[in-house]
């Protein structure tokens, strides 16, 4: 596992769980087992790990986790209240989740998520599904183009990526990597051409796995999951995620409205632990470029 994870802001997460030895705890995105590892470093042999992660790559990193009460379970986080009722779990201390994709990930050129390698437009964390980035390239339309990578991807010229994207697969089908940058890069603005094709990338990423909408399922039963007084940990890498987590454990909603009681009392699941998020220090990130982007936020169940 150490060979190609090193976990982001791995200290603050431990402390931000606050880790009762003979409590019960979920890593929502094991990947290759860095922060579960710590985890269960700090229980007991009383003390219990769920793991959830859809990639089959991470199941078998699950193997080197060593504790009699380890459990992995191959899903998305999204489905976190079924499979914790079906092992006979109510409520429990704490959630951790790095959201995101892993290093791992990243580095397998035939998983297409990398800039950096050509391999084929794929994308899939749950390489069982059926969608995959060459079809949403090859089939999408001008406007459902231009809407993922305006509102994924933050793209100001997101009309303009999509128009050349769909003129270009007339010709030929664009299916890998190096094809599809060869398409985009003339949009790319000067000196800020990674960021550009970072943007494109993760647009295409969250739409193939429906990551917001899976995000908001999950936080959604966080509430019902964790004990009072538990905490939920949460690594975000871009601003669309981060936002949703500040909003919602700010007021319980993903617009960050607060309400209110007939007492005037501020009506919300949890307690934001600090205002602003942990960022990682610029040690760190030369370290691991991966941290580069992460926000850490911990909200504490309210009673």
């Amino acid at each position: 596992m150490s060979l190609y994870h090193v976990p982001v802001l791995l200290q603050e997460c431990m402390k931000g769980l606050s880790i009762q030895p003979d409590g019960t705890y979920v890593d929502v995105t094991f990947g290759a087992g860095g922060h579960a590892k710590a985890i269960v470093e700090r229980l007991s042999p009383k003390g219990k790990l769920i793991a959830f992660d859809q990639d089959p790559d991470a199941a078998a990193n699950a193997a080197a986790i060593q504790h009699p009460n380890f459990i992995f379970i191959q899903a998305n986080f999204r489905y976190i209240k079924k499979f914790l009722r079906l092992q006979g779990i109510q409520q429990v201390n704490g959630i951790l989740a790095d959201l995101g994709i892993s290093s791992y990930q990243i580095d397998t050129a035939e998983r297409g998520f990398s800039i950096r390698f050509d391999g084929a437009l794929d994308m899939r964390m749950n390489i069982h599904q059926n969608l995959k980035a060459q079809d949403i390239i090859n089939h999408y339309s001008v406007e459902e183009l231009s809407k993922i990578f305006r509102i994924y991807g933050e793209l100001p010229q997101a009309h303009s990526v999509a128009m050349e994207i769909v003129r270009k697969r007339t010709f030929k089908k664009i299916e890998t990597t190096r094809e599809l940058l060869q398409v985009i890069n003339k949009f790319a603005p000067r000196g800020k051409e990674f960021k550009f094709r970072a943007q494109v990338f993760q647009a295409l990423r969250i739409e193939v796995n429906d990551e917001i909408n899976a995000l908001k399922e999950f936080l959604l039963q966080t509430p019902d999951i964790l004990l009072p007084q538990g905490r939920l940990v949460i690594l975000s890498y871009h601003s669309l995620e981060d936002r949703l987590v500040k909003n919602f454990l700010k007021a319980g909603n993903f617009k960050g409205e607060l309400e209110h009681d007939f007492y005037g009392n501020i009506l919300r699941p949890f307690t934001p632990l600090f205002s602003k998020p942990f960022k990682p220090t610029p040690e760190e990130i030369m370290k691991n470029s991966r941290a580069r982007s992460a926000k850490l936020r911990i909200g504490i169940r309210n009673s």
